[in-house]
Order: structure tokens, then C-alpha cells, then sequence
């Protein structure tokens, strides 16, 4: 079983250490082949930056590659962007409105808690840019 993400696309630019690829997120509507008469298909292009060493790269503005990331990286980048913060944010606003009996005051503390939560992630963006790296290869 293949377990990778793979996106094919088009390098737009290059740049020292970055390599920007565009490609077509698609939903599973968008491939259908009545998706013309259809309202729900649909389709988003998408920047992807791979970070790389591009003074030796072989890869060229134009060039039709293919964008792979390990499996894996789905469900912790989910768990990081979508998951933590709920608990965080769920967890707040039950303890606070549990101390208080106040639910502005609860939801309020529940979303403030969540902002040193993403400028943690912020602040750590390079050690996860390295855990959640894609690759390139040619099609």
C-alpha cells in the first residue's frame, strides 16, 4: 500500500531555499464527469512551498512535478491545527464557567486560551516546517 500524499502541479516560482508549486486541490465531486451540471464539484489551487536546497536543483519555472508528502503527516497536522485547540478551548470554557457561572466570561477565556496556543505553533513554524516537509519528484 502507498502511503503517501501526492498532488501533481506546476513550479511558479523559485527562490533561495523555497520552491513554490502550484496545484489543484480537488474535491471527490470535481473528478466527477458530471461535475459540469452539478453545483457541489469543486476545485482550489493551492501554493505549496517546498523547502529545499535550490542551488543545485534540477527543477525549472514551468515544469510539471509531482508533490509528495509521507502519510502520516495528515493526522498529526490535523491533530496540531484542529484538535489540541479544541480540547484547549472546550477545557477552558468548562473550567472557567464551572469557577464563575459566567458564559461571556467563560467563551472569552476559552478563546483568549487559544491564542497562546498558536503563537506557540508560531513561534516553533521552523522545527514543524521540517516535520511537515514535502518532497518533489518529477512525473
Amino acid at each position: 500500500m502507498n502511503n503517501k500524499i501526492q498532488h501533481s502541479g506546476i513550479i511558479e516560482s523559485i527562490e533561495d531555499g523555497c520552491i513554490h508549486v502550484r496545484i489543484v486541490q480537488t474535491s471527490a465531486c470535481a473528478a466527477c464527469k458530471v461535475a459540469g451540471y452539478c453545483n457541489a464539484a469543486e476545485a482550489k489551487e493551492k501554493i505549496v512551498d517546498v523547502f529545499c536546497n535550490t542551488a543545485d536543483t534540477p527543477w525549472t519555472v514551468g515544469q510539471s512535478v509531482m508533490v509528495t508528502a509521507p502519510g502520516e503527516v495528515a493526522p498529526r497536522a490535523l491533530l496540531l491545527g484542529f484538535g489540541i485547540p479544541f480540547i484547549v478551548l472546550v477545557g477552558v470554557l468548562a473550567l472557567v464557567f464551572w469557577l464563575t457561572a459566567n458564559e461571556g466570561l467563560a467563551a472569552l477565556c476559552g478563546l483568549g486560551a487559544l491564542l497562546p496556543y498558536y503563537g506557540v505553533l508560531f513561534l516553533l513554524r521552523n522545527r514543524l516546517r521540517e516535520k511537515f516537509a514535502f518532497s518533489i519528484e518529477s512525473e
